[in-house]
């Protein structure tokens, strides 16, 4: 039997995500540190679903993000890195196409992800460490990005929320 999204998204009872798609938060460490001046838990986890109709925008958070592949269709991360370059990086499990089952999203970088195949959805676990929170997380328009990295203009244009 094929499931598809909605079948991820009712049973794993997830919620829409303000970034696009759909998650649900997993675990979280008991432990904390101080990063960035706060408490933060070492890591959380989410499992995080993306249709191919929906877009994860364009979002920088101040910790890492590792990415594991758990099902669907492969995902893209697109990724503007601290020096504005950007890279693409393929999760899924087709390792002769340049696929991989799990990437890191360092600190400070600009990403959003999108399905990389028509009508379906891409199941992944997102693990953040130190651990998230939304005072963290900082999401972009198309102009605030476009003032920055006009170089990157059709990807920005695709991933980044209109101006209001």
């Amino acid at each position: 039997m094929k499931q598809d999204a909605n079948y991820y998204i009712d049973h794993l009872k997830l919620i829409p995500h303000p970034e696009g798609g759909f998650y649900k938060s997993t675990f979280a460490s008991d432990m904390y540190s101080s990063v960035h001046g706060k408490e933060r838990r070492l890591y959380t986890s989410i499992y995080f679903l993306l249709r191919s109709k929906d877009i994860s925008h364009l979002h920088r958070l101040k910790s890492d993000e590792l990415w594991y592949f758990h099902g669907g269709s492969p995902l893209t991360v697109h990724i503007i890195n601290e020096s504005g370059e950007y890279e693409e990086e393929k999760l899924g499990l087709n390792l002769e196409k340049g696929e991989v089952p799990q990437i890191l999203v360092p600190r400070n970088c600009i990403f959003g992800s999108s399905v990389m195949e028509p009508d379906t959805f891409s199941l992944v676990g997102c693990m953040v460490s130190p651990g998230f929170d939304f005072e963290d997380f900082e999401l972009f328009t198309q102009d605030e990005l476009l003032k920055d990295y006009p170089q990157h203009e059709a990807v920005i244009k695709k991933l980044a929320y209109k101006n209001a």
